[in-house]
């Protein structure tokens, strides 16, 4: 063999050749280390997130991902608006739901911790129960807002419920609070505002009706979805206490299917930590950013923060897989 006809071959081994030109309805196959990439976790405007549901399928495909969830708190109106958008430019779209529900802890005092959900409906639609159910859960939302709205102002705070609900528009929350308290001067950002006053534990903290983690369990079973924990490092305990071993465990017997071991928040030993405890008590792994558009800018649809997330389409083929 000559040595031009070597480099030849050594050059076609390794060159990367560009894809062949798509139309705008074949999204570019979405690859990180040769892996198909995908996102689980996150939240458009018909929710806490800042980005319109077409928005957000218009920023998956320029990740690129291969498939989204859509997780909103207590709504699916996001992942319905987003549907017809996504089928059209060939992106997958997976319905799914965020709820936050109590864990209740034995020799725990005070309030009780919250827990948060992610449902995922991968074999079929939920039942028009449960849609239902869904909106008693926004209507605990609201009382809270009031009841935090009067906190604020007996704290000397210049806050009213319309203003917030100018922000957050269709779902208020938390975080669009945090942003008019940003905006007004009571705060230097979203984290700050948590921290002085909306948090679980702030000066403003106002405890929301939330069902028992055993429920929302449940509930997701009955309706379809496959259970999962979202971001475990906000358990009380952490990955390599005992407790949580147990509580997971118990969890499990109650329903869990899924832990999200990859997650914005999570390090990287947390992630290989959450992994292990998957596969010890035989729970699907699964992953996402939770991404917020504005309202938590450092992190990144489909990378999390700084690169830290990376989530592939097996997951999402493992949550289709049924026990």
């Amino acid at each position: 063999m000559t040595d031009a006809c070597c480099w030849t071959c050594i050059a076609s081994a390794l060159s990367w050749s560009r894809p062949p030109a798509t139309s705008r309805l074949t999204p570019p196959e979405p690859r990180y280390h040769g892996v198909l990439r995908i996102d689980l976790h996150t939240h458009t405007d018909q929710s806490d997130g800042t980005s319109a549901p077409d928005e957000l399928v218009r920023q998956a495909l320029a990740v690129p991902l291969g498939a989204l969830a859509i997780t909103d708190h207590d709504t699916f109106a996001g992942y319905e608006q987003a549907a017809p958008v996504a089928r059209e430019a060939g992106l997958e779209l997976v319905r799914g739901i965020e709820l936050s529900t109590r864990l209740s802890l034995a020799g725990r005092h005070g309030r009780a911790p919250t827990a948060h959900l992610l449902g995922y409906f991968v074999q079929g639609e939920p039942s028009a129960e449960f849609r239902a159910w869904l909106q008693g859960q926004g209507k605990n939302r609201d009382r809270r807002n009031v009841a935090l709205i009067a906190k604020l102002r007996s704290l000397g705070v210049d806050i009213t419920l319309e203003e917030v609900k100018q922000v957050g528009r269709n779902q208020t929350g938390r975080p669009h609070f945090a942003s008019v308290l940003v905006r007004k001067g009571y705060a230097l950002n979203h984290r700050q505002a948590y921290d002085f006053y909306l948090a679980d534990e702030a000066r403003a903290a106002v405890e929301r009706e939330q069902v028992p983690v055993g429920e929302g369990l449940r509930r997701l079973r009955e309706a379809g979805a496959v259970p999962v924990l979202a971001h475990p490092i906000r358990m009380p305990f952490g990955p390599a206490d005992e407790r949580l071993i147990d509580l997971l465990g118990h969890l499990k017997e109650q329903g869990l299917e899924g832990l999200e071991c990859q997650h914005s928040e999570h390090s990287a030993e947390d992630v290989a930590a959450f992994q292990s405890l998957a596969r010890k008590l035989d729970l699907k792994e699964t992953g996402g950013s939770d991404f917020h558009g504005g309202n938590k800018p450092d992190i990144d649809l489909g990378t999390g923060r700084n690169g830290n997330v990376h989530v592939a389409y097996e997951q999402l083929e493992a949550l289709r897989t049924p026990r």
